[in-house]
């Protein structure tokens, strides 16, 4: 087994759960706001993009990438 495939799999993991708990907010947020029009709620206005499941999956991949090339950059000397 390679050096990266458990932490791969790690990160897949992280990924795959931000994913499903974005969905099932997003699904319940739907099912609230069934009947009210315009009203979003004060976290959200407050901080937008904090809430953003794309910006946290893009965060956990660059994270991962910067362990990996630190580990090779730190492992040549």
């Amino acid at each position: 087994m390679d050096i990266w495939t458990i932490p791969l799999i790690i990160v897949i993991l992280i990924i795959t759960l931000i994913s499903v708990l974005s969905v099932r907010k997003g699904h319940k947020a739907k099912l609230l706001a069934k009947g009210r029009d315009g009203e979003i709620p004060e976290p959200i206005e407050d901080h937008p993009f904090t809430l953003n499941p794309i910006i946290w999956v893009m965060l956990v991949a660059t994270m991962f990438a910067f362990i990996v090339i630190f580990y090779y950059w730190a492992s040549s000397f």
